[in-house]
Formats: structure tokens, C-alpha cells, sequence
């Protein structure tokens, strides 16, 4: 009595081609022969799955099994299905030499388990999208706090002027590949100890385009692209950072066969500051004022990112004392709020004093009820 072909892959009559196609690759990589190696038992399970397989999973065949059974519309042993005389070799005992496109599935089982590299079809030519691409500018700290416009040279592949990106000499044909024959693919059949094996890979001639140019472009030699140089403005926006990164849409590479460019992506370096240190926002800097001012106060000059502005000094000004100068930062991106310009005191003590200076230094000790010994500093 012939098997069922939906028992034999473990699913019901109503089962869609995607559970047909789950069932039956649970089912060839729990039998295949490698994994049971000698067991007679096991390659006829394997064969009456495969078999089975080959009949659910194309429309027409299946449709002839589910109205006529096992014998298939002529009767046992006359056109039938595996197991039914009908099919070489029935269910148990199937013939793989006829396994070509319509077992695909079974081939790509068998070079999993053989290392026979993934079947897959050559993609046929459509537009492709060009590469993006990577660049670099140096700009100053000025220039990253209050944008700037740039222009730089870029070598890149781009669209073959020759050709018009055809690959081919002017009013010159593109024509059928005769290595395979305009499928794009170039197809083996191999032994194995379980029959024959269809696989196809990718025409090395064409490319998987199934068409090549009868005379190659004699200036891209059929590569549809050529290098060039580019300038490009690039307009930079007031507050970036180092290691910011703008990106140019359709800047980058140029597309094959009319597809769009990519895109460039160019990254800032903000070389640093003599007078200046950047903390997100802010700008630190440094001034220097007489130990005096610091005493008495008194008001200073300090350069700003905007040129030198007046900060007032309180008396009794300790070292280290930070002023802040509000909006003199750096602009904030998209909009946000603008950073402070930080200053930081440093007390600069004298080391030398002139006659009269010591007079009234020892003056304000005396005032002070500082009793100085000789040898101090200023002595």
C-alpha cells in the first residue's frame, strides 16, 4: 500500500507551501544519509521524503496527487506518484537524476552538509546604488565655533562619460552572453553517491546580467565607471566639534546602470586653540592679574572667541577664581542655547621690587602687624 506523501512529511492535506517547505527540510536534515552513515532504513527515509517533496511542492503535481492518490490519472504504473508506480523508482526508491530546478531545496540541503557554498541565483542588472564614501577637513577653532564654507578635491569612481555608463562603445551593441546563454547563471550537474545534482552559479562572463557589450568602452573597459576628481563646497555650521561629521547626499560614488549616487560623508577635525580649551559648549580660558588687583580690585582685559571685552576684578580675588562672561560660548547646533566663556584668575605675584616698592610693601606689613623677618622674599 503506497504511503501517504503529507504522513510521510509529517503534515496535514491543507498545509501551506511554506509548512510544506518547513516539514520537509526538518525532515531531509533529521534523515540524510551523512548523519546515518551505513543505515539502509534511514537513505530510504531520506529518498521517500525527497520524493514526496518533489510532488507537494509544485502546484500541478500536487493538485493530480490530491485528485487522483497514489496511482496518479493513468492508473498504477502508468504516470502515477512515488509509491504508486508512477514516478521513477516510487517513494522508496526515487530517482534523483530528475531532480533539477524543481528540487532546489534538496540541493540546498545537500551542499550544506557537503560544503558546497550556497546556491543562489545571479541577480539579474537593475539599478545599483554607488558606494558612500569617507573624507577629512581640518578647520580651525574659530571656524568651528562660527561655521565657515569649505572646498575640497575627491577622487572617486563615477559615471563613464565615454559610454554614458553603458559599458559599451558607442553605437555599440549589448548583446546576449553566449557563456550562458542570457540566464546570467552557469549551470553543473554533479554525481553524488545520493544521484545527480543540479547547481548553478553566477556567469563569471556577464556578471548575472545575462547581456554583455559586443565591443567594451575602450576608456572604462566595460566597468560602465571611470575615476575623477571632484571639488566640492562644503558648507560647515557654526558650533561643530572635533570628530563631528557632515554628510552630502549623492556626493559619494556614482551609481551603475542609473542608479543614484551615494553619499559623502566628511569628518571635521578642529585643530586646537593657543588661548582657548572648548568643554562642550563653554570656552575656558586664562587671565593674568597683578597680585594688587587681586587685593583691591580693579577691572582687566580678556580676549573672548569675539575679540577682548572688560571683566571687573572684586577686591580680595583668590587664585583660581572663575568669572564667568554669559553668551560668549559656543553657539548651540539646531538651534539650542549658546554656551559661557569661562575665565580663570591667575595671581602673579612680583619677584622683584624697586626701592620705593619695598618701602611700601614693609608700609602695609606694619599695618598689617606683620613682624618680617630679613630674607623674606623681597629683602
Amino acid at each position: 500500500m503506497a504511503k501517504d506523501l503529507y504522513e510521510i512529511l509529517g503534515v496535514k492535506k491543507d498545509a501551506t507551501d511554506a509548512e510544506i517547505k518547513t516539514a520537509y527540510r526538518k525532515a531531509a536534515l533529521q534523515w540524510h544519509p551523512d548523519k546515518h552513515k551505513g543505515d539502509k532504513e534511514a537513505e530510504k527515509k531520506f529518498k521517500e521524503i525527497n520524493g514526496a517533496y518533489e510532488i507537494l511542492s509544485d502546484k500541478k503535481k500536487r493538485q493530480q496527487y490530491d485528485t487522483f492518490g497514489a496511482a496518479g490519472p493513468g492508473g498504477p504504473g502508468a504516470g502515477g506518484f512515488p509509491g504508486g508506480g508512477g514516478f521513477p523508482g516510487g517513494a522508496a526508491g526515487f530517482d534523483f537524476s530528475g531532480f533539477s530546478d524543481g528540487a532546489s531545496n534538496f540541493a540546498d540541503i545537500f551542499e550544506t552538509f557537503f560544503g558546497g557554498g550556497s546556491r543562489s541565483k545571479a541577480k539579474r542588472g537593475g539599478p545599483i546604488r554607488g558606494s558612500d564614501i569617507e573624507a577629512s577637513i581640518k578647520i580651525s577653532f574659530e571656524e568651528a565655533v562660527f561655521g565657515c564654507e569649505k572646498e575640497l578635491e575627491i577622487a572617486k569612481p563615477g559615471v563613464c562619460e565615454h559610454c554614458k555608463g553603458k559599458g559599451a562603445e558607442p553605437d555599440s551593441p549589448i548583446v546576449t552572453c553566449k557563456a550562458c546563454g542570457g540566464t546570467g547563471e552557469i549551470r553543473s550537474v554533479r554525481n553524488t553517491i545520493l544521484g545527480q545534482v543540479t547547481a548553478s552559479q553566477t556567469c563569471d562572463v556577464c556578471g548575472g546580467e545575462g547581456r554583455v557589450p559586443e565591443k567594451k568602452c575602450k576608456v572604462c573597459h566595460g566597468t560602465t565607471r571611470t575615476r575623477k576628481k571632484e571639488r566640492v563646497k562644503v558648507k560647515i555650521p557654526a558650533g561643530v566639534d572635533n570628530g563631528s561629521t557632515i554628510r552630502l547626499s549623492g556626493k559619494g560614488e556614482g551609481g551603475i546602470k542609473g542608479g543614484p549616487s551615494g553619499d559623502l560623508y566628511i569628518n571635521l577635525i578642529v585643530e586646537p586653540s593657543n588661548k582657548f580649551v572648548r568643554s562642550g559648549s563653554d570656552i575656558h580660558s586664562e587671565v593674568d592679574i597683578h597680585l594688587l588687583q587681586a587685593v583691591l580690585g580693579d577691572e582687566t582685559e580678556v580676549d573672548t572667541i569675539e575679540g577682548p571685552t572688560i571683566i571687573k576684578i572684586p577686591p580680595g580675588t583668590r587664585e583660581g577664581k572663575v568669572f564667568k562672561i554669559s553668551g560668549k560660548g559656543v553657539p548651540g547646533m539646531n538651534g539650542g542655547r549658546r554656551g559661557d566663556h569661562l575665565v580663570k584668575v591667575r595671581i602673579q605675584i612680583p619677584k622683584k621690587l624697586s626701592k620705593k616698592e619695598k618701602e611700601l610693601y614693609s608700609a602695609l606689613a606694619k599695618e598689617a602687624n606683620l613682624d618680617l623677618k630679613k630674607g623674606g622674599l623681597f629683602w
